[in-house]
């Protein structure tokens, strides 16, 4: 098989199940959003930082695998549903979430982004769970999205910040408070 089909030549791709929409669609849009932060989490993987979170890590890129597998649905074709995430995976992520906080000091205001490639990694990673998350829900508001993947992507853009303070901690980067 061709990585090459020439049939998006056109402007269109295809769902699942075989209908064409344009590349703008907002279920395209809300996908690609997924698959771009699935790669984000896999930068974050490969960072040595991060060699003892590899396994959640993994778990969350094949949470989020199910999740854009789930999106390029077609909601019209009528199969079988789809897989939908593991509905204990928020819980996951909160466990992480307070484990991690337990080593943290409070914050009580907000942090400037920064000062560690490693820290800017999930900080963007971050900010493109939060994108991610609009997209999920402007789709839904015209075709019903599954509640857990809104729900994952927004404890997960939690997950990442509190990961983003961890990895300060851990590497002796300073958290710049804001305002300064």
């Amino acid at each position: 098989m061709k990585i090459y089909t020439r049939t998006g030549d056109d402007g269109t791709t295809s769902l699942s199940g075989g209908r064409r929409v344009p590349k703008f669609h907002p279920r395209i849009e809300a996908y690609g959003s997924v698959d771009e932060l699935i790669s984000w989490i896999g930068l974050l993987r490969g960072c040595p930082v991060n060699n003892s979170r590899k396994a959640i890590l993994l778990y969350i890129q094949d949470q989020l695998m199910i999740c854009a597998a789930a999106l390029a649905a077609d909601p019209k074709d009528g199969r079988a549903p789809v897989k939908s995430p593991d509905n204990k995976c928020t819980a996951r992520l909160e466990k992480e979430i307070d484990k991690m906080e337990e080593r943290l000091t409070p914050l009580r205001n907000f942090v400037l982004p920064g000062g560690n490639p490693d820290v800017s990694y999930c900080h963007i990673a971050r900010c493109v769970c939060r994108r991610t998350e609009r997209a999920v829900l402007k789709l839904n508001e015209t075709e019903k999205t599954p509640e857990i993947i809104i729900k994952f992507l927004n404890r997960l853009s939690d997950y990442l910040f509190v990961l983003s303070r961890k990895l300060s901690s851990d590497l002796d980067n300073e958290e710049i408070k804001w305002p300064v």
